[in-house]
């Protein structure tokens, strides 16, 4: 059974980082690209960055671009977000996503609020 599943989401204040990891099983994680996605209350959801089988290609968001880092450990089936200088408008639910054996696949997302 393919999962994903998201962890280390929080309330965080305004400037700080936090790190989110995606954690994949029931696939043979190193063969696919895995995105993160984000989606704040009324707003639709919106690719926030996407990395390569093995790390060597990344893309992200304008809005996040020089403030969050994608990467995984294929050894440990487990891509992270790291967010640095965090803002209130990147509060959102965030989410894991790949897809695998053609067919789309999430995870339940993690909370981020960013807030003083």
């Amino acid at each position: 059974q393919v999962q994903l599943v998201e962890s280390g989401g929080g309330l965080v204040q305004p400037g700080r980082s936090l790190t989110l990891s995606c954690l994949g099983s029931g696939f043979i994680f190193k063969e696919y690209v895995i995105s993160w996605y984000r989606q704040a209350p009324g707003k639709e959801r919106e690719l926030v960055a996407f990395i390569s089988h093995f790390g060597g290609v990344t893309n992200y968001a304008d809005s996040v671009k020089g403030r969050f880092t994608i990467s995984r450990d294929n050894a440990k089936n487990t891509a992270y977000l790291q967010m640095d200088s965090l803002k209130p408008d990147d509060t959102a639910i965030y989410y894991c996503y790949a897809r695998v054996l053609a067919a789309d696949r999430w995870g339940q997302g993690t909370q981020v609020t960013v807030s003083s």
